[in-house]
């Protein structure tokens, strides 16, 4: 007898999650108006993690009429074919876009954490976050530099991947949200190893890349010099690199940073490790602040960010463009796709 079920998932869409983010920044703003494209419920069916009455507020401020969405109290009990708002029953919120507070930082992590409840227990098959400010959500229960470090203890990772991506460029770092004094001590041939197997194993499960080529940048300026600015190059990174050719991989480096960008070396790379996050994110946000996703490679779930934060200065003005955010959901269902496809 055929097994269907596979078959079955290729050709059911998606029920894809959304986190509100800071209430009082641009997440809301994004999140609407990207849900407003008509191509969406084609490809999948969207559940907003929020309120009913703060997405009221927000479809009224930005003048979008033909906004509608079921509103209920249950993913069990989403529609599909429609935009789906799961109330958090918060009553204690009051709405002021552009002035953050700790109230809007409880918020964002409330609705984060009843997506994540949701998606471990695979009712949702894939998360968009919008951007919660790292100051205002700090508490005694939520103390994380971020949604990457929040969501790999979740999952119960190792470890996992900061992967920024747009339609051709994809930028890994191999630290994160650390101080620049720490990245030297924290930049161990373990963990440049950990990341590039992410790096490898996502750029062909989860990006359809048969034999992925893998560009590895230095730490120091002229990737050192051969040793005249820096050792680390010569001491973790090259052997690291020299270990993975070994076995058949195609990664190549380390780089300069400056010339690779500078004479459009990274076109001809499916991914690029960077050694520490403004090295990969500077030139990222440089060519693709408007379009370009985070996405957390590494992890058993799919989950997808914009590139962008909070806005807070340009909250309320209805100017926030959603593009990144509508690539991120476009994204997370492509990437489920792609899993199913390669089970």
């Amino acid at each position: 007898m055929r097994d269907t079920s596979h078959e079955e998932q290729k050709n059911v869409n998606p029920v894809i999650g959304i986190s509100i983010g800071d209430i009082n920044g641009i997440g809301p703003e994004v999140a609407i108006k990207a849900l407003a494209d008509n191509r969406i419920l084609k490809l999948l069916t969207p559940v907003i993690y929020a309120d009913g009455k703060l997405i009221s507020y927000y479809r009224k401020q930005l003048k979008i009429q033909n906004f509608n969405y079921n509103q209920t109290n249950s993913i069990d009990k989403i529609h599909h074919g429609k935009i789906n708002v799961i109330n958090l029953n918060s009553t204690n919120f009051e709405v002021n876009p552009g002035n953050p507070n700790m109230e809007g930082g409880e918020y964002a992590i409330n609705s984060l954490r009843s997506s994540v409840s949701d998606l471990k227990e695979g009712k949702i098959q894939g998360l968009v976050t919008a951007p919660i400010s790292k100051e205002h959500s700090q508490s005694e229960d939520f103390q994380f530099p971020g949604h990457t470090e929040y969501l790999t203890k979740e999952d119960g990772a190792k470890d996992s991947l900061m992967f920024l991506v747009t339609e051709n460029l994809r930028i890994g770092v191999a630290t994160g949200h650390i101080s620049i004094k720490d990245v030297p001590e924290a930049l161990t041939a373990e963990r440049i190893e950990s990341k590039l197997k992410i790096m490898i194993k996502s750029l062909k499960k989860d990006f359809g890349i048969k034999k992925p080529r893998v560009a590895v940048l230095g730490l120091n300026p002229h990737a050192g010099e051969n040793g005249l600015l820096g050792d680390e190059e010569i001491k973790v990174i090259e052997p690291v690199i020299k270990s993975f050719k070994e076995k058949g991989n195609l990664v190549f480096g380390p780089f300069p940073a400056d010339g690779f960008f500078g004479t459009f070396q990274f076109k001809s790379f499916d991914g690029i490790l960077a050694m520490y996050h403004d090295q990969g994110l500077v030139p990222f946000k440089n060519m693709a602040f408007d379009s370009g996703v985070n996405y957390t490679a590494g992890l058993s779930f799919v989950r997808v960010s914009p590139d962008h934060g909070t806005g807070f200065q340009i909250a309320g003005k209805n100017c926030a463009n959603e593009e990144s955010m509508r690539n991120a959901i476009f994204l997370t269902a492509d990437i489920i796709k792609n899993r199913i496809g390669n089970q």
